[in-house]
């Protein structure tokens, strides 16, 4: 009896992890299809790529928000040849992660308008700050991408939110 119990509990917890990759699977998909709606900017690579990945955020938490922002971004600067290079999409990459925990822990333990309006500022401005410091960036590039930036993480934000509104009372993932 009692191994019945054990093998019952591996077995739901490996459903509960094979549906969990299911739908980040879907929304990395979708980050892709994302990653082809462009908001005009210096670089190209401003998308909605990143709102299944702050959508992941919201349901899931913040390590499945991560995976899916990064590879989002990944997908919509590799679909415009990298143009800052690829160890700077990577540092890219690695902010949209961290903007997505920051959504992802913010929903969680304060408030999803709350973790609304840190996912904006964090993507919008704070993430092209990080290249004021950066030789051959500069004040003229934080200049230039912060308005197509805002545009975007304001878009991203707010459709993963009222998303994740909608869809939160449908999908469930268990204890976090």
């Amino acid at each position: 009896m009692q191994a019945n119990r054990q093998v019952s509990r591996s077995d739901s917890k490996s459903r509960l992890s094979l549906a969990l990759y299911t739908r980040l699977a879907v929304l990395i998909a979708l980050a892709a299809v994302g990653a082809m709606i462009r908001i005009p900017s210096p670089t190209g690579t401003v998308a909605l790529d990143a709102a299944p990945g702050f959508l992941a955020a919201f349901l899931f938490g913040p390590g499945p928000g991560a995976i899916v922002s990064s590879l989002g971004h990944l997908a919509s600067a590799g679909m415009v040849a990298f143009p800052l290079g690829l160890p700077m999409h990577l540092f890219i990459a690695l902010q949209m992660a961290v903007v997505a925990m920051l959504i992802g822990y913010t929903n969680q333990r304060v408030h999803t308008i709350a973790a609304v309006v840190v996912g904006i500022i964090a993507n919008g401005i704070g993430a092209p700050a990080t290249f004021v410091l950066m030789p051959s960036f500069g004040v003229s590039f934080f200049l230039a991408m912060v308005g197509p930036l805002l545009l975007a993480s304001t878009v991203n934000v707010v459709a993963a939110s009222l998303l994740y509104r909608a869809l939160q009372r449908f999908i469930t993932v268990g204890p976090r």
